[in-house]
């Protein structure tokens, strides 16, 4: 059977991240060279740079409950890229190593049955990826075009609410502050948008790579050598093992900042929806950006418990096969191979929330609250 190039399902993610410097050519990590000072510049000027002028514009508005909710749930979410670019950028060397991993013989499909059975769940990330990646680029359509679908761009409105060392309000440096906010929160989007996919794309794999070794223990017993296939079963459990805890490694802090900023977010962000003028622009990005968010944290939270589910399924793939015909030597290992494979795979933001279906209800649950103490405050 043809060799399968995991790679190809997370294509468009990866030239994504190359676009926003945050992916070195092949399997290579950062050198000194072109691609670097790239990475480099940009970075600084269109996150950081951004991120400042956001920030200090804060000091001004501090009295007004309806701009400060308007600037923070967009800024905590730019200000999340730098950590993001900052975690992806010090893990490379381990993502790539990730990378090359997917792709070695132990982390093969062994036969058409096993593709099959990995397709649904390369299909269901690529549908994600679609419905996140709309949501996305529409919340920025919206908010690049409000000033000008509400009539706003005479009184020189930007799209967001900053402070500039120089006046914005007047032409040409109001088209030139313009195009760079545009720019600047372009850039954030396709860097926020990319890195959480990719994560969700390393749990997902992970949790391919179990079905695979389920399948291989429910046929076990079709090998001539059960002892040396079940010890190669013992390995490819021992390297998906290490591949979620690497994996893991570079999203621990990721996910739980997500996770705080998430719950803030939308809860701002619903609140936004009562102030603002209904099915007006500010309206449709607010929607589709709440949305957005709720997908990302959904993402993180479904294929964790994706990974928990089929890594538990492990132990039981073993019984599913005609075991009881081998020798008494190969029952041992059987159940020594089970009792090392009880715990199931738990995937965490540093062992304080696990990614799980209970953790997006907490987190959703904690954003109503965040809308009602707002929205209350607004009324008084």
């Amino acid at each position: 059977m043809d060799t399968f190039d995991w790679k190809l399902t997370i294509k468009a993610n990866i030239i994504m991240l190359k676009m926003v410097g945050l992916w070195p050519a092949g399997d290579e990590t950062y050198k000194f060279n072109i691609y670097t000072l790239y990475t480099t510049v940009s970075i600084l000027a269109f996150v950081y740079g951004h991120n400042f002028f956001q920030a200090f514009n804060i000091i001004f508005i501090l009295d007004d409950i309806e701009a400060l909710t308007a600037t923070i749930f967009v800024l905590l979410t730019d200000m999340l890229a730098i950590m993001k670019s900052y975690y992806l950028i010090q893990n490379i060397k381990i993502i790539k190593q990730l990378m090359v991993t997917l792709n070695s013989e132990m982390f093969q499909p062994k036969n058409l049955r096993q593709k099959d059975m990995i397709e649904p769940s390369l299909n269901s990330w690529k549908m994600v990826y679609t419905v996140f990646s709309s949501m996305a680029y529409s919340t920025l359509f919206f908010w690049g075009t409000f000033p000008f679908l509400d009539n706003l761009v005479q009184q020189h409105q930007l799209p967001f609410l900053a402070w500039y060392p120089w006046n914005a309000k007047v032409s040409p440096l109001y088209e030139i502050t313009y195009a760079y906010q545009m720019a600047s929160v372009s850039f954030i989007c396709i860097l926020n948008l990319n890195i959480d996919t990719l994560i969700a794309a390393l749990n997902m794999y992970t949790g391919a790579q179990c079905d695979i070794l389920c399948d291989d223990l429910r046929h076990i017993h079709e090998f001539a050598d059960i002892n040396a296939r079940l010890k190669s079963c013992v390995r490819h459990h021992k390297a998906i093992l290490k591949f979620a805890e690497n994996s893991n490694q570079f999203f621990n802090w990721i996910v739980l900042v997500q996770f705080f900023v998430s719950a803030v977010s939308i809860g701002m962000t619903m609140f936004q929806l009562t102030v603002v003028a209904a099915f007006s622009s500010q309206f449709y990005s607010s929607l589709f950006y709440v949305s957005a968010v709720v997908v990302e944290i959904f993402m993180y939270c479904w294929y964790g418990n994706e990974v928990e589910i089929k890594s538990s399924n492990i132990p039981y793939a073993v019984f599913e096969s005609d075991w009881t015909e081998t020798s008494l030597e190969v029952q041992k290992h059987i159940v020594f191979f089970i009792l090392r494979c009880q715990k199931p795979i738990k995937l965490s933001a540093l062992n304080l929330f696990y990614l799980t279906l209970d953790t997006f209800m907490t987190i959703m649950r904690t954003s109503w609250s965040y809308f009602a103490i707002l929205h209350q405050v607004s009324e008084k």
